[in-house]
């Protein structure tokens, strides 16, 4: 499942759309390792688009519940990280940046009022079929984002549809019998796999050492801030049954299941108590922080943390990213207490030397010569013709008769076959990499137009869109300010 999204991400043009919101009251995951140079609040700018932290970290963690969704909960922070997660969704982002900048040039606008029906019409903030103002406040508060934000990031969204809509076109009389005669189209093939892992590479200590000297550059150490930290507890404050019912029913919108519904004050009473003393522990910290800043009081808690260290909270993060040394931050609350920072030392990236940057250097080198060993290990085998298995008559709709794949590769496998021009080729699955020879054709039943159309729009969409991400790549510049995992 993990190698198929791999491969199906390629280009996922800008399909970062509102709909995937339905995770109200979810809390931050943990993402993969970015981290941030000189601009506090963009990790990459695309033409004259930037691409901000926050709505890298909204957009990462709406992909992250949508495949735990979809893989029903069997997905974690590893399976994520295995996945190569955050590239996929940086890659993701600069793609819609370079959209945005040609809807830019085109003068592609939305208005307020598209805005506003868009975020109106979405389910996930509605109640008893009508949005809610509620809801829509909780989620906001949930997720860490201001509403001028978070239109921001809905607007994009529009303003590339609308762009995409306004470029594409529907599917011609002839297009269509054609693709309705590829997917009448049945092949048999014979086909063989070749496993990624089999491929053994010797690491000369010289060779490695002058990959990294030419590409030293690429290996940095990470920004790392110098910060005196200065916790407030807040665990030691007491509270009676009453005291948190009246809290609970001030704030009972933000104690929700998983359906968006209120909870009891019984079943949201562990919360209650800890939101409770965090607010009572505020005057306490306020306090604390005055002290520290009037030099009556002194941080003893010196630590060298690389940007996004989970010690700290990701919005905490982002405040201290645009602040500047020396400066002292308010109390921020991280978990259940309260952190007062100050800025000691900013230490900026260094190119590594080879010791230090020998583990990832390994890692990169032996992955390019493992595909350099894949690619010639593939192209002798098609030259021989050895093909160790055979299907049964295969379509684009219909790949059963594939033996031993799981469904996600059988359909690579397939699409690869009726998309090749040759009778042999080869297709990514993942971990594996499949060789094929077309050994038989035959021609099935006609099919209904409609499927044909609207297979044809599919297609040529995803075509032109791909296509234009292409050319748009070579025409705007990308400057990043993050080093992403």
């Amino acid at each position: 499942m993990i190698a198929w999204m791999q491969k199906h991400n390629k280009y996922l043009v800008v399909t970062i759309w509102i709909a995937t919101i339905a995770f109200i009251g979810a809390g931050f995951v943990g993402w993969g390792t970015y981290q941030y140079g000189s601009k506090a609040s963009a990790i990459a700018k695309v033409g004259d688009v930037e691409i901000s932290q926050g709505k890298f970290n909204f957009v990462y963690q709406n992909t992250y519940n949508s495949i735990r969704d979809k893989m029903q909960g069997n997905f974690d922070d590893a399976k994520a990280k295995e996945m190569g997660l955050t590239r996929m969704v940086f890659e993701e982002l600069l793609n819609q940046a370079r959209l945005l900048n040609l809807a830019k040039e085109y003068g592609v606008i939305v208005s307020d009022d598209e805005l506003a029906k868009a975020i109106a019409s979405n389910r996930a903030f509605m109640q008893d079929g009508k949005f809610s103002k509620k809801i829509y406040q909780i989620y906001l508060r949930n997720i860490g984002l201001k509403p001028k934000a978070f239109e921001n990031i809905v607007r994009d969204d529009l303003r590339v549809k609308k762009l995409l809509k306004l470029l594409n076109q529907r599917a011609l009389d002839y297009e269509v019998d054609v693709i309705g005669s590829i997917i009448n189209l049945k092949d048999k093939i014979k086909f063989s796999l070749v496993k990624k892992d089999d491929m053994l590479v010797a690491i000369d200590k010289d060779k490695l050492k002058a990959y990294w000297s030419k590409n030293k550059d690429r290996f940095k150490t990470q920004k790392v801030y110098k910060l005196a930290i200065h916790w407030t507890k807040s665990d030691d404050i007491n509270a009676t049954d009453d005291e948190l019912m009246k809290f609970y029913q001030k704030n009972s919108y933000n104690y929700l299941d998983k359906d968006g519904k209120e909870l009891s004050f019984k079943d949201a009473k562990d919360k209650v108590l800890i939101d409770y003393r965090i607010k009572k522990a505020k005057k306490r910290a306020l306090l604390e922080q005055i002290a520290i800043k009037k030099g009556k009081a002194k941080i003893e808690t010196i630590k060298e943390l690389p940007v996004n260290d989970p010690t700290l909270s990701a919005n905490l993060w982002q405040e201290i990213l645009a602040k500047d040394k020396g400066t002292l931050l308010k109390p921020r609350v991280v978990g259940n207490k309260y952190a007062t920072i100050k800025i000691i030392d900013i230490i900026e990236p260094r190119v590594m030397s080879f010791e230090e940057a020998k583990k990832l250097v390994t890692q990169e080198f032996k992955e390019k010569k493992k595909r350099e060993l894949l690619d010639r290990k593939i192209k002798n085998l098609l030259v021989k013709g050895k093909f160790e298995k055979e299907s049964g008559f295969i379509s684009l709709s219909n790949y059963d008769s594939i033996p031993e794949l799981k469904k996600p590769q059988k359909m690579l496998l397939a699409k690869a076959v009726f998309s090749s021009f040759d009778k042999k080729g080869s297709v990514d699955l993942g971990d594996s990499i499949a060789i094929f020879e077309i050994i038989e054709q035959k021609l099935g039943k006609n099919i209904d137009k409609n499927i044909a159309i609207a297979l044809t729009n599919n297609l040529k969409s995803s075509e032109f869109e791909g296509r234009l991400v292409e050319s748009l790549i070579k025409k705007y510049e990308v400057q990043t300010f993050a080093r992403i995992q």
